[in-house]
């Protein structure tokens, strides 16, 4: 039996010619990445162990981007610690106010990753990397610091579901509507500890941003990862940019998989998951009667040049409705500049919205936009759960960066297509 594209890239890594899902190996890493919430926490494991050097100065990498600038006392420790770390380490890759951003939008971007890695994060969204031909995945802090020391990780082999891409996809619909129809259809535990590996002839109708996004919410399928494959859109992304040399690898014809989702890209409408599960998915268009507080625009999932584009397309020479708090986040220090050179950032002020310094922020319910009881907010992010961006009453509807900027005109949950 043949290997899927995560099988042959883990089967590359651990040296054997055949890995099969569900068998144990250790992996060689090419990238271990951590945050500024996450690190501290792999530092404190790594010093309790008595290690005494990272394996590889130039592939740990650390941002700082949940905090940051930091909102308080706690998280300006937490990042003191890990500059104090990675200057001790000499790490090459630290990412602080300045030139840092988040961490899934900022390491493809800057070609830290690229095709046919094998990468572990800790963070959850780390499986983002898939978009690029990489097999990604997030791990927890103690692996980190484990792998920070070996350069090596074991993985359990996944299985995998293949995602049949057909049709092309018909703009205001982006890439955020993909996953979060292909949630809606399988649900939050639909493709657990599994690889979802997206084909298709639908594929080359996606930019990278629209892949970078799929792959990022993969975890929101319970997946280990998502992973597309390396094409001529995504190798023109790596030329110029990747750092490395990349490989490509292909699944074998007779590559074994679960199961066959196939989703014709041209029925797809722009779609929203109301609370409190991102499997609860439908039609923006259904929305009219929900009113909403605040819209924020931005995050690894929605943060780069295209979603800001998405966004000023539909804001440009108008104003957001009374009563709704309009919070744009640019994911990377390039992305805040392009917004600037571009025009965007004030046509975003023009409109009523306020442009945020790259941070993760109100994502995870932290900082530059927390709900109190009862408010609503159409958010670009990745998960809804109960008190995820602030009081357990408050309520999250992700949605495309379309979406969310239609909404942010009406006060209601709005089909970009209306506006």
């Amino acid at each position: 039996m043949g290997m899927t594209m995560t099988q042959k890239i883990l089967a590359a890594h651990c040296g054997q010619e055949h890995v099969k899902a569900g068998q144990l190996i250790e992996a060689n890493l090419d990238i271990v990445l951590g945050n500024d919430i996450t690190t501290p926490v792999a530092i404190n494991e790594f010093e309790k162990a008595g290690f005494c050097d990272v394996f590889d100065k130039t592939r740990v990498n650390i941002v700082l981007d949940h905090f940051v600038p930091n909102k308080d006392i706690k998280s300006a420790q937490q990042s003191k610690q890990c500059r104090e770390f990675a200057c001790r380490h000499g790490i090459v890759n630290f990412f602080d106010v300045g030139k840092m951003g988040v961490e899934h939008a900022l390491l493809p971007e800057q070609g830290i990753v690229t095709a046919g890695d094998c990468i572990i994060g800790a963070d959850s969204h780390t499986c983002t990397y898939g978009a690029l031909g990489a097999f990604s995945t997030g791990v927890g802090s103690t692996d980190m610091a484990a792998a920070m020391v070996t350069g090596k990780a074991w993985f359990k082999v996944p299985s995998a579901i293949r995602v049949e891409l057909t049709g092309s996809l018909r703009r205001p619909v982006s890439g955020k509507d993909v996953i979060l129809h292909l949630i809606g259809l399988i649900g939050v535990s639909g493709a657990l500890y599994k690889s979802l590996e997206f084909i298709g002839p639908g594929v080359q109708s996606l930019t990278m941003e629209d892949r970078l996004c799929i792959c990022n919410m993969a975890i929101e399928a319970g997946a280990k990862n998502g992973i597309f494959p390396v094409d001529e859109t995504c190798e023109a992304y790596l030329k110029g940019r990747s750092r490395r040399e990349w490989k490509k690898y292909e699944a074998d014809p007779d590559a074994e998989y679960e199961r066959t989702i196939t989703i014709d890209l041209d029925t797809l409408v722009p779609t929203v998951s109301w609370p409190h599960l991102p499997e609860n998915t439908h039609p923006a268009a259904e929305g009219g009667d929900i009113k909403i507080d605040q819209v924020v625009i931005g995050s690894c999932t929605n943060g780069r040049i295209e979603d800001m584009e998405a966004a000023y397309n539909i804001l440009k020479g108008r104003h957001i409705a009374d009563g709704v708090r309009g919070i744009i986040i640019p994911a990377t220090m390039e992305v805040y500049r392009t917004c600037i050179e571009r025009g965007y950032t004030t046509a975003f002020v023009d409109a009523g919205c306020i442009v945020s310094t790259p941070t993760c922020g109100p994502c995870l319910g932290g900082y530059m936009g927390i709900l109190a009881e009862g408010e609503r907010c159409v958010s670009t992010t990745n998960r809804n759960f109960v008190g995820r961006m602030g009081h357990v009453n408050s309520e999250i509807y992700l949605a495309s960066p379309a979406t969310a900027a239609a909404s942010a005109l009406t006060g209601h949950i709005t089909d970009p297509r209306e506006v």
